[in-house]
């Protein structure tokens, strides 16, 4: 479903991304994983448009490096930035109702608005009030439902447990599971290691602007070295 290859990135003078090769299959949970600093976001912000990529960006085999970032919204790729990107001054509802493309109606897409009030209840007890006095948790979860609202067939996640309670972190990790269910691609960008390794069917891991090791959870757990060098503080 994605394919990308070569890519770089830059921000001004400063080589960020050094030739980042992935893919994230149909239905499948990828994470990207690695320390602060080494590429994660910006892989995510050059697939979506939000930093000049350099190199080959293919979504269901079409090349979309170089597009606008509504034109990849609009081509069925969703993404949740970390700083939980919401509008404060709207209410949770309206904040759901904007995640809907232009001319969609609401359950027309995998996701109605009732199913993530049925899956997130603080979101339905406080779906008239401004989004600016929802909790941090909330917040994130409100991002996370306008963004599905659209019906991406990918989504990529920025660090969505950043802060969360116990609780809340193991509420988000049962939405990833069921955008799998629902054949909806996902790219994680994960700290927590031990939830990336529950629920992803392969992982990345980057260390200074590239994919230093790719395979499974399981192969993952096997490679201490890999672990201590570019995971672990």
């Amino acid at each position: 479903m994605l394919d990308v290859t070569d890519l770089h990135a830059y921000y001004g003078k400063s080589h960020i991304l050094q030739g980042v090769n992935l893919r994230v299959d149909e239905g499948e949970i990828v994470a990207l994983l690695g320390r602060n600093g080494v590429g994660r976001s910006t892989t995510c912000k050059a697939v979506m448009g939000e930093v000049e990529p350099k190199g080959s960006v293919k979504f269901r085999g079409a090349e979309i490096a170089g597009k606008k970032a509504f034109e990849v919204a609009n081509l069925g790729i969703g993404y949740v930035p970390e700083n939980r990107d919401i509008f404060p001054g709207l209410t949770t509802r309206q904040n759901l109702i904007l995640g809907l493309k232009p001319g969609q109606k609401d359950g027309q897409g995998r996701w109605s608005m009732q199913d993530m009030f049925e899956m997130f209840e603080n979101l339905e007890r406080r779906a008239d009030v401004e989004a600016s006095v929802l909790s941090g948790g909330e917040q994130q979860m409100l991002t996370m439902c306008r963004t599905l609202m659209g019906n991406p067939d990918l989504v990529m996640i920025d660090e969505p447990t950043e802060g969360l309670s116990p609780q809340m972190v193991q509420r988000v990790a049962q939405l990833l599971q069921e955008i799998a269910k629902r054949g909806i691609a996902t790219l994680l960008v994960e700290q927590k290691l031990s939830i990336a390794l529950d629920i992803a069917h392969r992982v990345y891991v980057m260390g200074h602007g590239r994919v230093v090791f790719e395979g499974t959870p399981a192969e993952l757990k096997a490679r201490d070295d890999v672990r201590q060098e570019w995971l672990e503080v």
